[in-house]
């Protein structure tokens, strides 16, 4: 909790605060993002939940967060929601090394209404066509900051959220006992009613699927153990019918406990994303992987319990020597990387357990996909899935045509001010299996090159679908391109034909990446059409 200091604000003596930029976001979802800057997120209305790093947060009115330079910030469950995302830079006029903003973190402020106005204000201001008005936002920056410091709030929490966090730490402790909603309630002194009602408000989830998660948690913990039975297993967690609780696990985690056992018997490190992808699609989980809110969000969301052993995927596994620290204090089988391995790195690891190369760039998805199956003794499972696959493309192809018609489709990235078309492998694949028709004009583009918006507009796409690079100076030019009177007289967008598709899985190359691809085609070209 954070405690007023006047000794903490001594250092803005010596300290230039220069405000960039003021978003309002009025989606539900936003994707986890890069800040390049100091940012400050503040919640107008809605509910969710922040996901900052890797700690997810409440969105409350009365809580404002401060985000230093390098975190990733996003939004999910967002009902209605609305919020304010204020970058700025902070420098030092002093020789003092390390000196940073004193407010960061999760900060409870005050309700006032002053709140919401400044944000209001100063997000008018920075988009005014008027220069004098742009360098007022300058001074309402400060206010705002002025503000915070001033109404930084020192009660604990409110009855309602402590007798919630009550239950959850109780459920947390006891899952082996049989509970009910009307026992949990009791606790928290509310009716059952709206102990239901409030417990998904604040967590994202009801209590029962909550207790389940904690339970199916738990019972992965156990199957690390060897020679363990799942007769055993499902005792330990509170369920007294093996059957049932083979039901229930299969229902959450997407394959029986019997498989899931089978897979745990090889300790597997899967060394990037792109491996990772490949082995789920075996239905093989491995012991360790990089998991990330930004850079790997899909895995990070709905594996990190999974996983037990988490390497960093911080820019697409920047902190390479901190993952082989973690490696060299566990008992790996083997590992699987591709060949962007550095010596040194390659070399380490080799010390730690036998290192597995697939070729990233030589080889395409499927041969990489049958190359990580011969290592994991898997063929069998990766003809399944390649049938599989192959039949979703052929009945999606056929779908399409008749959806389409004789439109033509364009993809394409926007990084900085520029757009690039097909820049990604998993994107000309997808492209060409599909059967998807460009606009005429593409092919005079060549592979990597830049596009301006004027050139863009020229080509004339029925259909659009784009993935804006999730970073601040990116962000910051689809905001001016996206109010722009040559991007709104584009035809994609007249016509509600623009679709905007995530990094993740687009521009990861994997048979699982694909998979998703090509469910993300089928849900906006043909599930969601006008």
């Amino acid at each position: 909790m954070f405690t007023k200091d006047e000794d903490m604000f001594l250092c803005l003596d010596h300290t230039w605060l220069k405000f960039r930029t003021a978003q309002l976001i009025q989606v539900g979802e936003l994707a986890q993002q890069l800040t390049s800057s100091y940012c400050m997120v503040v919640v107008k209305q809605g509910e969710g939940h922040l996901s900052i790093d890797l700690e997810t947060y409440r969105m409350q009115p009365d809580t404002v967060h401060v985000l230093v330079p390098g975190q990733t910030v996003g939004l999910c469950d967002g009902q209605k929601s609305e919020l304010y995302l204020i970058a700025f830079d902070m420098q030092n006029d002093t020789s003092d090394v390390g000196v940073n903003f004193p407010l960061v973190g999760e900060l409870p402020v005050h309700i006032e209404s002053a709140l919401s106005q400044l944000c209001e204000q100063l997000y008018l201001s920075c988009r005014s066509e008027s220069a004098v008005e742009r360098f007022r936002a300058q001074s309402l920056f400060l206010e705002l900051i002025y503000w915070v410091m001033t109404h930084i709030r020192q009660n604990p929490k409110s009855d309602s959220r402590a007798a919630m966090d009550r239950t959850k730490s109780y459920i947390e402790a006891h899952y082996r006992e049989s509970m009910t909603i009307e026992q949990l309630a009791r606790m928290a002194e509310i009716s059952p009613k709206y102990y239901v009602s409030l417990f998904k408000k604040t967590y994202g989830k009801t209590a029962i699927d909550y207790l389940t998660e904690v339970r199916v948690n738990m019972a992965k913990q156990l199957m690390l153990q060897t020679e363990v039975r799942l007769k055993d297993v499902a005792y330990q967690v509170g369920y007294n019918d093996e059957f049932y609780f083979s039901r229930i696990f299969k229902k959450e985690v997407g394959v029986s406990p019997t498989v899931y056992l089978k897979n745990r018997r090889q300790r597997i490190v899967a060394y990037s994303s792109t491996v990772l992808g490949q082995l789920l699609a075996l239905k093989i989980m491995p012991y360790a992987a990089p998991l990330h809110p930004k850079w790997s969000s899909y895995y990070y969301n709905k594996y990190r319990t999974d996983i037990p052993l988490h390497l960093s995927g911080y820019r697409f596994n920047e902190d390479w020597e901190t993952n082989v620290a973690a490696l060299e204090h566990s008992q790996v089988h083997f590992i699987i990387s591709t060949d962007q391995l550095a010596i040194e790195e390659k070399e380490r690891l080799s010390h730690i357990a036998p290192v597995h190369i697939v070729p990233l760039y030589d080889k395409n998805w499927q041969e990489q996909l049958h190359a990580t199956a011969q290592i994991v003794g898997a063929l069998d499972e990766a003809v399944v899935w390649m049938e599989g696959y192959n039949r979703h493309i052929q009945l999606l192809r056929e779908r399409l045509q008749e959806e389409l018609q004789n439109d033509n489709v364009l993809m394409a990235s926007l990084l900085g001010d520029s757009f690039y078309l097909l820049p990604t492998r998993g994107m000309r694949d997808v492209f060409r299996d599909l059967g998807l028709q460009p606009p005429l004009g593409v092919e005079k583009y060549a592979k990597n090159q830049s596009l301006t918006l004027e050139e863009l507009a020229q080509l004339d796409a029925d259909h659009l679908l784009l993935n804006i690079r999730q970073e601040s100076e990116t962000l910051q030019h689809w905001e001016r391109i996206r109010t722009s009177a040559t991007w709104q007289d584009l035809k994609v967008v007249r016509r509600n034909r623009l679709h905007l598709i995530s990094s993740d899985p687009w521009r990861e190359y994997s048979a699982y990446a694909m998979e998703r691809m090509v469910q993300d085609i089928h849900e906006h070209l043909c599930d969601n059409r006008t």
